[in-house]
């Protein structure tokens, strides 16, 4: 088997950067009323600065979910598209249902025949594609491939999606002037963006090259109910009813395709198992020594877990301080499974990282609770 590199990460991130006093006027505002929770979560999260695929003035949308990731893609430096082998690529919601969204970004890019995946899930689509074109260079099915994590979030978050659920809910409304939390607190959460990495089996015979030493990830759906959710409703049961069990007119009334998180859920089970558990049986099976981590990329949603994060770390006898941390969560914002992307793009073409330097990139889903952890080596 054959070892891996990431020799060119790139990112693309659309239009200028848009602050907190302006992201209600880019989405739109649901009711007649500004959000009460947009306050309130933002001080939460600690996201300062994202990109929307909005133009801010028309408010119409200047890039789909596949012309973001080919233009991440188009951003990868001296790389010949037309002698990529494999394409893989996650996201959360593609912009259509079939065919899968790595078809459709082939399709815009406009290169040679080649293999395409495209990896289901949330965040963790992202780093399952990077997976999958890993292990395709690492058998030798493969001499290049590329991986991507992309999100168009903006694209169901805009206030138009959500007036026939409140116009069907005119009464709770005259109490209640913004739609459901588990709705509203995810407007002020995600936002856009894409990734992408080129692998090979050798490293870049100039610059520096990310050598792929191990990717673990894990599920625990076996154990915990359905917690952040699109294109269904969340029973009393905490099982899950389709969009197919909806009428047309219920879909537009519920709001059926809008995200939404059980936000308990979340808080009361996200960092144990997606920290703590997963770290315990990584160290357990001496899968690397945390006095070895050089940085540590976390993909946490919210500046309100990152404290949560180290705890839960240190539970897990996993205790790599924060002055080694790498995110730029504040000012790029939360992009889903593109944010690993994100992370790696700027710490890489940076001129911080050292020759023999390793890094440990964490990234947790919490649609069913599944995490990842990625082990890279500078070289």
């Amino acid at each position: 088997m054959r070892d891996v590199y990431i020799n060119k990460i790139a990112a693309f991130l659309p239009n200028e950067a848009v602050d907190n006093d302006n992201i209600e006027k880019v989405l739109g505002q649901v009711g007649e009323k500004p959000s009460r929770a947009k306050r309130i979560i933002l001080r939460s999260n600690k996201i300062k600065t994202r990109y929307y695929a909005i133009d801010p003035l028309t408010r119409k949308a200047t890039h789909t979910n596949t012309e973001l990731t080919a233009e991440a893609i188009r951003r990868l430096e001296d790389i010949n598209l037309d002698e990529v082998d494999v394409l893989a690529c996650g996201t959360t919601m593609p912009d259509q249902l079939m065919p899968n969204h790595a078809s459709m970004v082939h399709g815009e890019l406009g290169c040679a025949p080649l293999e395409v995946i495209a990896t289901a899930g949330i965040c963790l689509s992202g780093v399952s594609a990077l997976k999958y074109a890993y292990h395709t260079i690492k058998s030798g099915d493969a001499e290049l491939a590329i991986a991507t994590g992309s999100e168009n979030s903006s694209a169901i978050m805009r206030s138009e999606n959500f007036t026939p659920e409140i116009e069907a809910k005119v009464e709770e409304l005259e109490k209640h002037q913004e739609i459901a939390f588990e709705k509203d607190f995810l407007r002020w959460m995600l936002s856009d963006g894409a990734g992408a990495v080129a692998l090979s089996a050798k490293p870049n015979t100039k610059g520096f090259s990310l050598k792929i030493n191990r990717i673990f990830s894990t599920s625990y759906a076996n154990i915990l109910d359905t917690c952040m959710y699109a294109g269904c409703e969340k029973n009393d049961d905490g099982s899950i009813s389709g969009w197919r069990t909806y009428t047309p007119n219920e879909w537009l009334k519920k709001s059926i395709f809008s995200v939404k998180q059980d936000v308990k859920l979340l808080n009361e089970n996200v960092m144990e198992y997606t920290v703590a558990e997963a770290l315990s049986t990584m160290l357990e099976r001496k899968m690397f020594e945390p006095k070895e981590i050089d940085w540590f990329l976390p993909h946490y949603s919210s500046g309100f877990f990152r404290d949560e994060v180290y705890e839960k770390m240190k539970k897990a006898g996993c205790d790599i301080p924060q002055d080694k941390w790498f995110t730029n969560l504040p000012y790029k914002g939360n992009t889903g499974s593109a944010s690993i992307y994100i992370m790696l793009e700027e710490l890489f073409n940076s001129n911080k990282i050292k020759k023999g330097e390793k890094i440990l990139c964490y990234i947790p889903e919490s649609g069913r609770f599944s995490t990842a952890f990625m082990l890279l080596e500078v070289v």
